[in-house]
């Protein structure tokens, strides 16, 4: 058996070196290197080593293989998942963005509306306030030229009557004579006219 020699083999050569390093004369009959380096060895050494591997290559197939590969599958389960999640949230903020600009568009337009509105009730109100001050305007302007002809009537009354006495005062200093209010009266007619 491979083993069994290697193992004697490995064992003598282990004596031979506490031996050889505690002082104690070795036999010198059997001076052994480095175990692995022994040809001797080397059968048992490729057994155990097709052996070690075949096991380890067994437990990677059976043990960490499956579990790396279901981990993998997992992650790319959850990347997927989460790439449709995202893909479900970006749709949702497009259409809640589209949403918000169609409410900003509607606001605006109403806005609008009502500022016309403002506007156009602003001016109507201005318009009329306009003609109710106008008629006033009007009103007071009629009463003023009323007033205004009245006075001017009024005023010239009396301006006949003040030319009259004037022109009798003129007559009675320029001619020193007394002038007869009825003459007087006649000749202020006829320079109006």
């Amino acid at each position: 058996m491979f083993v069994a020699s290697a193992f004697a083999a490995s064992a003598q050569d282990a004596a031979e070196a506490t031996h050889s390093e505690t002082g104690v004369a070795s036999d010198g009959a059997h001076e052994a290197g480095f175990p692995p380096f022994d040809s001797s060895t080397f059968p048992s050494q490729i057994l155990w080593l097709a052996i070690t591997f075949g096991l380890f290559y067994l437990f990677l197939k059976r043990v960490v293989l499956p579990r790396i590969g279901g981990i993998l599958e997992v992650r790319r389960d959850r990347i997927a998942q989460d790439l449709d999640q995202a893909a479900r949230m970006k749709e949702e903020a497009d259409e809640a963005v589209a949403a918000y600009e169609q409410d900003l568009a509607d606001a605006r337009k109403k806005a609008n509306v009502i500022g016309q509105e403002a506007r156009d009730a602003a001016k109507a109100e201005a318009d009329a306030e306009r003609r109710e001050i106008e008629k006033q305007l009007d009103a007071k302007l009629d009463e003023a030229e009323k007033r205004i002809a009245s006075i001017k009537e009024t005023a010239m009354k009396d301006v006949g009557t003040i030319a009259e006495d004037t022109a009798a005062s003129i007559v009675q200093e320029l001619v020193g004579g007394r002038l007869d209010k009825t003459a007087a009266k006649a000749a202020v007619k006829s320079v109006k006219q």
